[in-house]
């Protein structure tokens, strides 16, 4: 576990304290060792602790050479997160983490995918609210349609809860980024190899007021690109697969208001002042207390229609940012520790790594995947 002394960092290394078989052998990584032995008295655990600093290459390859599974938390990933990943699919270690960064996900595939196929690492990005739950969901929903047809599935996010200082600073770091953001995506394009003869592709996505649903607007988070990743990896996803993703809003008020506030947001993250000041308002290793933790909740809704059938599936829980997605990323974690799971290497999906294994996990660690309606 590196980054363990960040707040989802924290709550991620007491899930695995607390939840991890006895046979797994857990560690502590990081660079500050009065942190990490507060941490380790923290989740009441005798866990060994390593030196792991990502400005020391040494450090990291020497912490990725020890372990199976690494899991880190330390964001922006963009600056910090490259040699964690070079290290990982050096050694052939499996590696997951929390970003939600686009340019940072095409980056490691552009340069490190090839060289974890060689080595057998498993490189899983977004393991958390960003996109366990989106990815994995599309699939459960994928499974109650018929095989072998062309497959629409559209995702509605609702979520309450409050972000932590890291992920503030990984989403006004994005914003600051848009063109490296869509030269990354050139690179990785020109990088993948060919369709196999399957369609995948996005929707054209507008706002719209969806029957029993409510008024929705695009949601423009990494978790359509992880699905559409997914769903060229799995023949299971049909010959013509297409998915739209929208965040669930309150009234047509917000329809317009919402895409105006990211405008702004996108527009000071561009002038260094302006975001180094918003990053003050929400401070790095920050989050949300237990009492409001404990009051938020998810829910991403899930139409699906193909080969004459339409499905209503759901998957929710708890807290999205922080309670559920360290539960996420430790489970994700576990699962490639300990399961046995398709053969894959190199930079894969949750779905694509863990699929059913991981949604198994998730549900005894009570977060629902269900079918709501079906026709």
């Amino acid at each position: 576990m590196f980054g363990g002394t960040g707040f989802t960092g924290g709550l991620t290394a007491e899930y695995l304290a607390a939840n991890a078989p006895a046979t797994t052998r857990l560690a502590l990584a990081g660079r500050n060792q009065a942190k990490l032995e507060a941490l380790r008295e923290r989740v009441g655990r005798d866990l060994p602790l390593l030196h792991a600093d990502a400005s020391d290459r040494a450090s990291i390859d020497e912490v990725a050479a020890k372990a199976r599974v690494v899991i880190t938390t330390v964001g922006p990933y963009i600056e910090h997160g490259e040699p964690l990943v070079a290290a990982c699919a050096e050694h052939g270690t499996d590696y997951v983490d929390l970003t939600g960064e686009p340019e940072f996900v095409d980056r490691m595939y552009v340069k490190y995918d090839a060289r974890a196929r060689e080595t057998g690492a498993r490189i899983v990005h977004a393991c958390g609210f960003d996109s366990i739950p989106h990815d994995l969901g599309a699939l459960f929903t994928v499974q109650q349609l018929p095989e072998d047809a062309p497959l629409r599935v559209r995702g509605f996010v609702s979520a309450s809860g409050r972000p932590s200082g890291g992920t503030f600073a990984s989403a006004l770091t994005g914003f600051s980024r848009i063109r490296e953001n869509m030269e990354a995506r050139r690179e990785r394009r020109a990088a993948e190899p060919p369709a196999d003869g399957r369609h995948v592709h996005g929707e054209r996505q507008m706002p719209h007021r969806e029957q029993d649903i409510g008024w929705v607007v695009p949601m423009p988070t990494i978790d359509p690109q992880i699905i559409l990743r997914s769903a060229r990896a799995l023949e299971r996803y049909g010959p013509d697969f297409s998915y739209g993703h929208y965040l669930v809003v309150g009234n047509p008020m917000m329809v317009a208001a919402l895409p105006v506030g990211m405008a702004g947001l996108m527009a000071a993250a561009q002038v260094p002042p302006l975001r180094k000041a918003l990053m003050k308002r929400v401070p790095q290793g920050t989050g949300p207390d237990h009492e409001r933790r404990a009051r938020s909740w998810f829910r991403v809704r899930f139409i699906g229609e193909g080969g004459g059938k339409r499905v209503v599936t759901q998957v929710a829980g708890g807290d999205p940012g922080y309670g559920e997605t360290s539960k996420m990323l430790a489970e994700a974690a576990l699962c490639l520790a300990n399961d046995e799971l398709p053969k894959t290497a190199g930079q894969v999906t949750p779905a694509q790594a863990m699929g059913d294994a991981l949604m198994e996990r998730l549900q005894r660690a009570d977060i629902g995947f269900s079918v709501l309606d079906e026709s």
